[in-house]
């Protein structure tokens, strides 16, 4: 499960569609009955203390929360009393699946809690990184920003005994690309998918992961100012992957330095800010992988789409789920759309009928990425 720090308002699609309330009654609770309970989702960005999505006395010891103008569509959710570490579970401390809703009319729905993360001791996750990946650095400075973040980095399996230069992927929240041990939800798997198919396609590239902000990723990966979140910082950010970044790992890695070579990705958040990364660097990057894009965060994304040019060859690999957030693919289709009528950009468009807004869809998804990013070398 993805746990964002922010919270995102509905807007209302295009052309009037209905909307609908859903309720959502706690019927009963294992432990910690007189705590404060919040529903996180993908309706409101996995905020896991969103103070307007925190449940209220319903009669007796249940609890419940009413979410009006829900576009129809799919809708992932979990209980929480304030925090990612203090998550519902299983009765035996387990992790649960992401809660799936469907509305498509006002409707109520019941629930049991039936324990808490934090009731149970923490399992250690293994170390899952191949040997090809590294810790480039543990607080890599941030100038634009005024942090620091650890930084992660894979090289190809010969790269210590190939003189060659090699392409450059960079890639958004760097802590779920390669390691279980340090992955919110379940890593990516990159380094595998890499180990595997660079050895099938021949073509190899470096990737560099950059871990997310932590409580400050919400507004590091957000292009504009946001009225729950506050001030957007994504130029920085990418200002940063540009011009601090890239050039660090051009001086010190055998690269090939060229926008053909020099791609970016993400999915969520990290989708929206790679996007962006191309419409204000398209001399540096010369693509990007925007996997299930919180396009519907940043409206102003569509309105800077039109309006862009350039006279280099962006290309564009899209990806969303049929049972994401409602909006997802129209609006990833949306922005595709208006790229496609520019002539000179590259796009590849995927919807998949199954896919739901979690690492499990984006791994499998990552290796026919690589798959159509390398076929432009």
């Amino acid at each position: 499960m993805r746990i964002a720090l922010s919270f995102l308002f509905f807007l209302l699609t295009a052309g009037g569609s209905a909307q609908y309330a859903a309720r959502f009654v706690v019927t009963a609770v294992a432990t910690r009955v007189n705590e404060d309970i919040y529903i996180s989702g993908n309706f409101n960005n996995w905020n896991p203390k969103d103070e307007q999505y925190k449940l209220k006395p319903f009669g007796g010891t249940r609890k419940s929360i009413v979410i009006r103008d829900l576009p129809a569509g799919n809708y992932a959710f979990k209980f929480t009393r304030g925090s990612i570490d203090k998550l519902e579970c299983a009765a035996d401390g387990r992790d649960i699946p992401d809660r799936m809703i469907e509305v498509n009319a006002d409707a109520s729905n019941e629930f049991v809690i039936a324990g808490w993360k934090d009731d149970y001791p923490e399992r250690p996750k293994n170390y899952t990184a191949s040997p090809r990946v590294k810790l480039m650095d543990t607080a890599f400075r941030i100038p634009q920003l005024g942090c620091s973040r650890r930084i992660w980095i894979y090289l190809p399996k010969n790269y210590a005994s190939v003189g060659k230069a090699y392409p450059v992927l960079y890639m958004q929240d760097g802590q779920n690309l390669f390691n279980d041990k340090t992955a919110v939800a379940g890593e990516w798997g990159v380094d595998e998918c890499l180990d595997t198919l660079q050895a099938k396609l021949g073509r190899e590239c470096i990737v560099v992961g950059i871990d997310n902000g932590g409580n400050r990723k919400m507004n590091e990966y957000s292009p504009y100012d946001h009225f729950s979140f506050g001030k957007g910082e994504g130029k920085q950010y990418v200002d940063f992957i540009a011009s601090t970044l890239k050039p660090y790992i051009d001086a010190h890695y055998r690269t090939r330095k060229g926008p053909d070579y020099t791609y970016i990705a993400g999915s969520g958040m990290g989708g929206l800010i790679s996007w962006y990364a191309v419409m204000q660097y398209p001399a540096v990057f010369g693509g990007a992988g925007v996997l299930s894009p919180s396009f519907r965060v940043s409206p102003q994304s569509f309105v800077d789409a039109e309006q862009f040019t350039t006279t280099s060859i962006p290309k564009f690999y899209f990806y969303a789920g049929e049972q994401e957030e409602a909006g997802m693919v129209a609006n990833m289709k949306k922005m595709a759309g208006i790229l496609q009528k520019k002539p000179q950009f590259v796009i590849r468009t995927v919807v998949n009928p199954l896919g739901q807004h979690n690492e499990t869809y984006w791994r499998r998804e990552f290796a026919d990425f690589y798959k159509w990013m390398s076929n432009n070398w």
